[in-house]
């Protein structure tokens, strides 16, 4: 069973965005770069992408861990979703990719 342990929110302007979930959050960045920036809130992994919406995320999207991203990507485009980020390596032996579910609703998934 994979979970979901990652939620990711496309950003225009990090830095406001940082602002923001800093306070909200209560914590500090543990990764603070100008393309990504990371929280870890009690093991639950809450990010910024200032490239998200260049990628196609239309809102805040959870990233599911997967052992087989392309099985994955296939059972869930067999069962009607659609591919809209195909499988990009992030660093650190991580892949992610983006689906849409029928109603646009976003899927991410990662492996590694």
């Amino acid at each position: 069973m994979s979970a979901v342990n990652t939620l990711i929110y496309p950003v225009a302007d990090l830095e406001a965005a940082k602002k923001v979930f800093t306070t909200l959050l209560g914590v500090s960045p543990h990764t603070d770069e100008p393309y990504y920036v990371g929280y870890n809130v009690d093991g639950q992994e809450i990010a910024l992408d200032p490239n998200g919406h260049r990628k196609g995320l239309t809102g805040a999207t959870p990233y599911w861990s997967v052992d087989d991203l392309e099985a994955r990507i296939a059972s869930l485009v067999e069962a009607g979703s659609t591919v809209t980020q195909k499988p990009t390596e992030v660093g650190g032996g991580r892949s992610v990719a983006v689906l849409a579910d029928a109603d646009g609703n976003m899927i991410g998934l990662m492996q590694g």
